[in-house]
């Protein structure tokens, strides 16, 4: 085991996990492919046993764990409430301390981003004393296995600054190697508490002036030849949640020439208070149009873009951010929906209305706008539901809908995302959707193409069988995972968040579920969450959420489901039954929904 307390990205790669944990190792593995991940270091797993060696917790915590009921929910939230506790009032070691906050000085300094900005005011800013806001990551040994999932078992610390917050940090991180679920989890696959150690990495927050998300494959025809970028101003924020309608930029992968490219209309971007919170503001009217992205800077990310298929020898999806002209690769995973062949669909007819292709496929209806959330009762077996950018609030009626058309949005907008789980075609990012469809009038929607027709125009759909050019780097990765297969299998779940979307869920033969998030069943209700309690009908809140979890449970039999628990913000669902009850906040992100 490495000795040393700090290490650097540029010291471990994919084969260093036991001591930089699972995501420590994948970003020091891109990091030393010469890729621009933001600047980290990581508290490495050696460091953690160390602190509890030097505070004699081992015998601490052995001593809680020995003879608890890990069926015994309260007795268990109990046991590792102590241990997190007793690790978080700990003390650290003081030359254990002098090497973290050191390394967060030069974490804070980025001193390839002073170099490219020390001509400029803001590159004067830069270089004072003033510490820098860092991500603090948990990275537990254990993560990233074969056999085993703990996505999302430890804790990660958002824009952490100050040397007392970064070090009360790294103790929660620590800390949060016993929460509940992640020692009863390591219990029932037969991890060994003593053996399983956590790393911490220390990351430099990006608040990007651009950024968005990159595929190296068209994911809406599985086209291998392509690259689709998708860009907005600010922070990732815009495009994750539909509320900004990016740019989008399509590439011929063997030179980069740019094949399509639309601006969005973005009346809005997100960016970083001082304080560090995440703030919306308007775009002035003269920039709202214009292009995000520079002709170099799309070459730069499909170069990276590139780099990172070969080395991984698959297609990427891959998320990007650039600070002060510096790109920064933030995040990047497989691409599993990729076929060979496949049958498309065209329609011999003029399109009135287009936008960029969410959810493929082709459907009729009558059009429903909805301008509010009173309008979604409006919505029948069928209808098209048109809107500026759907919201959790309209599921229900999505559910109905034989289609989706939004004003806004992208790729990666709420809108697409339910909709390709639906599996209902989708359009979004028309500009003028709600404008030119009326209600109730009936139109042909080809999410494929992303075109909307008037009228029903389905008899002239042209059907055939096309090679979607599945690339080199593909065919490569296709016999590499056959030579391999002895040795590793890649184990897909899926997300399902509706009962009864489960059996069409389930026929993917996915190995399970890798989330249920619980708010859709709720909305499914029409009341709040509020309501129950209030009117002390909490039995049947409890067999609401029973019915539909056995539901999606039933269609994965013998398969894991998991389940995340509620997490709705103050501000969310006030349409539905009891909604008022909530208290009004100023910020919901950081009020109750934080508790």
């Amino acid at each position: 085991m490495n000795k040393k307390s700090i290490v650097w990205l540029n010291e471990v790669n994919r084969n260093d996990t036991p001591i930089v944990g699972g995501k420590g190792a994948n970003l020091g593995e891109m990091y030393n492919l010469g890729l621009p991940v933001p600047p980290a270091f990581v508290v490495t797993a050696q460091a953690y046993a160390n602190f509890l060696d030097y505070n004699k917790l081992n015998d601490k915590i052995k001593s809680l764990l020995e003879g608890i009921n890990y069926e015994d929910t309260k007795q268990l939230d109990e046991v590792t409430a102590k241990i997190r506790q007793i690790i978080i009032q700990g003390n650290i070691p003081q030359d254990m301390q002098d090497e973290i906050l050191e390394s967060y000085k030069d974490v804070s300094a980025d001193k390839i981003a002073l170099e490219k900005a020390s001509h400029t005011a803001l590159g004067i800013l830069k270089t004072g004393n003033e510490p820098g806001f860092v991500a603090v990551r948990s990275s537990a040994t254990a993560e990233d296995l074969l056999t085993a999932s703990f996505a999302g078992q430890q804790d990660t610390y958002i824009n952490v600054k100050g040397n007392d917050q970064l070090l009360t940090s790294i103790k929660k991180c620590w800390a949060s190697l016993f929460t509940a679920r992640a020692t009863y989890y390591r219990m029932k696959r037969g991890f060994s508490h003593e053996k399983t150690l956590i790393a911490v990495i220390v990351q430099k927050m990006i608040n990007s002036d651009k950024s968005g998300v990159m595929f190296t494959i068209n994911p809406i025809n599985n086209d291998t030849s392509e690259i689709v970028i998708e860009a907005v101003f600010g922070l990732g924020e815009g495009i994750v949640s539909g509320a900004i309608q990016p740019d989008y930029y399509l590439l011929r992968k063997k030179d980069f020439m740019i094949l399509k490219k639309e601006m969005g209309v973005k009346k809005i971007h997100f960016t970083r208070s001082s304080s560090g919170e995440t703030i919306k503001k308007p775009l002035e009217p003269e920039h709202q149009k214009e292009q995000v992205l520079t002709r170099r800077e799309i070459a730069k990310l499909a170069n990276y873009g590139l780099k990172l298929e070969q080395h991984y020898n698959w297609p990427q999806d891959i998320e990007w951010a650039i600070e002060y002209g510096n790109v920064y690769i933030v995040q990047t995973r497989a691409v599993t929906t990729i076929k060979k062949q496949e049958e498309h669909k065209t329609i011999s007819a003029e399109p009135m209305l287009s936008g960029m292709p969410a959810s493929r496929g082709i459907a009729k209806g009558n059009v429903k706008i909805v301008r509010t959330l009173e309008d979604l009762e409006r919505i029948q077996k069928g209808d098209v539901l048109v809107t500026k950018m759907t919201n959790p609030d309209m599921v229900v009626a999505m559910q109905k809908a034989s289609a989706i058309v939004t004003d806004e949005g992208g790729l990666t907008c709420h809108a697409a995302i339910v909709s390709r789980e639906l599996g209902i075609p989708s359009i979004v990012g028309t500009q003028t959707a709600t404008q030119k469809l009326k209600d109730n009038m009936l139109i042909t929607v080809d999410g494929t193409t992303g075109k909307v027709y008037e009228g029903d125009v389905t008899e002239k759909i042209k059907t055939q069988t096309e090679q979607s050019g599945v690339s080199e780097v593909v065919e490569k990765g296709i016999q590499n995972q056959k030579k391999e297969e002895k040795k590793t299998k890649i184990k897909v779940k899926v997300i399902c968040d509706l009962p009864q979307t489960a059996e069409r869920a389930a026929s993917t033969n996915a190995v399970g579920v890798g989330l249920v998030r619980i708010e859709f069943i709720i909305v499914n209700s029409g009341k709040h969450p509020a309501w129950y309690l209030k009117n002390n009908k909490l039995d049947k809140y409890t067999n609401l959420l029973a019915d539909g979890i056995k539901q999606i449970a039933l269609a994965f039999k013998d398969k894991p489901v998991w389940v995340r628990t509620s997490d709705v913000r103050t501000d969310e669902y006030r349409n539905l039954e009891g909604g008022e009850l909530e208290p009004t906040e100023s910020d919901p992100m950081i009020g109750w929904h934080g508790i």
